[in-house]
C-alpha cells in the first residue's frame, strides 16, 4: 500500500530524511527487544523495582515524553549519556545488508539524511550493519537536539538548522505516525512506514501523512524512473 504515490508531487525534493529504528530495518528483526531489556534493567537498578514495574514506567515515559530517556531525565534526573551508552550496548547481528534497500536509496536525488531519537554512534552502527552507511550525508541525533526528542517541535527546529535543510524541499520517513505531525506542520512531505512497529499508529492523523506505506524498499521502487542514474 502506498497512498498518494500518484498524487503527491516529489520532484522538488532535494533532502530525504529517514528515522533509523524500525525504519531502515524491519521490526521483525526485533532489535528493539534487546534495547527494551537493557532499558528495563536500567530502570530496575535506578528505582529499585521489579521487572513488571520497570516495564510499566518505561512504556509510560515513552508514551508521555517521546522517549523513555526524556521521562527519566525529567522525573529522576538521569544523566542522558549514562542511559544512551548503556541501552545501546547491544549486538547488531540480527541485521544484514539489504541490496534492494541500498539500490532504492542510491536512486534518490539530493542528500540522504538521518533524524533519530537515538545517538549518532548507535545510528552509524545500524547503518553499517545494513550496508548503507556510505549513502548518508548527515545525522541529527538526540545529542544534537540537546536530548529533546521527536515529536517535540524544538527537536525539528534544531534538526533543520543542524542539517541545513529547506522543509519545503524535504521528505521525512518515519515508522511512528506521531513523529510526522511536526514535520508536516513545517512543510515537509511525509511518509508513514506502517510496518507494525510498537505504537507506530499512535496519534495517527491521516491529513499529516502524504504517503502511507508498508515496506520501505517497495515504496522506493515506486518512485519515478527519472530518479535513477
Amino acid at each position: 500500500m502506498a497512498r498518494g504515490v500518484m498524487t503527491v508531487p516529489i520532484d522538488h525534493i532535494d533532502c530525504w530524511i529517514f528515522d533509523v529504528d524500525n525504519t531502515l530495518y524491519h521490526p521483525s528483526a526485533r532489535l528493539f527487544d534487546l534495547i527494551d531489556e537493557r532499558m528495563g534493567a536500567f530502570i530496575m537498578r535506578l528505582m529499585g523495582v521489579d521487572a513488571v514495574e520497570a516495564r510499566r514506567v518505561q512504556k509510560q515515559y515513552f508514551h508521555d515524553h517521546g522517549t523513555t530517556m526524556a521521562g527519566l531525565m525529567r522525573h529522576h534526573g538521569v544523566d542522558p549519556e549514562d542511559f544512551l551508552v548503556d541501552v545501546h550496548d547491544i549486538p547488531l547481528d540480527r541485521l544484514a545488508p539489504d541490496a534492494r534497500l541500498r539500490a532504492g536509496l542510491e536512486r534518490l536525488p539530493g542528500r540522504r539524511l538521518i533524524f533519530t531519537n537515538a545517538d549518532a554512534d548507535y545510528a552509524a552502527r545500524v547503518l553499517d550493519a545494513r550496508g548503507i552507511a556510505d549513502l548518508f550525508d548527515g545525522i541529527c541525533d538526540i545529542r544534537t537536539t540537546r536530548y529533546t526528542p521527536k515529536p517535540e517541535a524544538e527537536a525539528y527546529r534544531m534538526m533543520i538548522g543542524h542539517l541545513g535543510i529547506d522543509p519545503a524541499k524535504s521528505l521525512f520517513v518515519e515508522d511512528m505516525a506521531r513523529n510526522l505531525t511536526p514535520a508536516k506542520a513545517l512543510g515537509m512531505t511525509t511518509v508513514w512506514l506502517d510496518n507494525g512497529s510498537e505504537s507506530g499508529h499512535r496519534d495517527h492523523l491521516p491529513d499529516h501523512v502524504d504517503f502511507h506505506v508498508n515496506d520501505i524498499a517497495d515504496w522506493l521502487d515506486t518512485l519515478p524512473e527519472h530518479f535513477g542514474p
